[in-house]
């Protein structure tokens, strides 16, 4: 950060009173600017034994198959983010059964929040965010061709939970 959102002159990282690390404060306002996590969220939509994915019509990772989902909006709670994201790549409805997965990306300040979804109709269509949607049953997934660790983490612990007959939620962290 190099210029302060509020004034336009310039910030300095420094030391806040009872702040547990250095921020970023204006000069000229003393606006002190906090820098938090981005939120992504999905849905990992299910119809009868498949799950639905989505080959990537965009970067990062274009070509590459992933969980619907994207950037939390402002204004919006995660559970309709989802919604959104869900709709935005496939035009296609869901109905959320609940949260699956917490997934930290600490190194580039994400948050991961993919929820389970029943799909409501076999009525998807490709959009620009999505070149390819397919549902695709445990045997049938393109590991090798998985565009982010979170859709990998999402959908192995989806099939293993389906083995194990309950529905649970995973926390994971992704370290390079």
């Amino acid at each position: 950060m190099k210029f302060c959102s509020k004034c336009g002159h310039g910030v300095n990282l420094k030391t806040v009173p009872d702040d547990h690390r250095p921020r970023y404060v204006c000069d000229n306002c003393e606006t002190i600017h906090y820098q938090n996590p981005n939120i992504v969220t999905g849905a990992l939509p299910i119809w009868e034994d498949k799950v639905m994915l989505c080959k990537r019509g965009i970067s990062p990772r274009k070509g590459y198959w992933n969980v619907p989902g994207g950037y939390m909006e402002n204004g919006e709670t995660v559970e309709e983010g989802a919604i959104r994201e869900v709709y935005e790549e496939t035009l296609s409805k869901i109905t959320i059964t609940g949260l699956h997965m917490v997934y930290s990306i600490p190194r580039i300040n994400q948050v991961y929040m993919h929820f389970l979804a029943n799909l409501q109709a076999l009525d998807y269509q490709l959009t620009p965010e999505s070149i390819a949607i397919e549902l695709f049953t445990e045997a049938e997934i393109p590991w090798e061709e998985i565009a982010f660790p979170s859709s990998r983490f999402t959908l192995k612990r989806y099939f293993e939970d389906r083995k194990k007959g309950i529905q649970q939620v995973h926390m994971g962290k992704f370290e390079w």
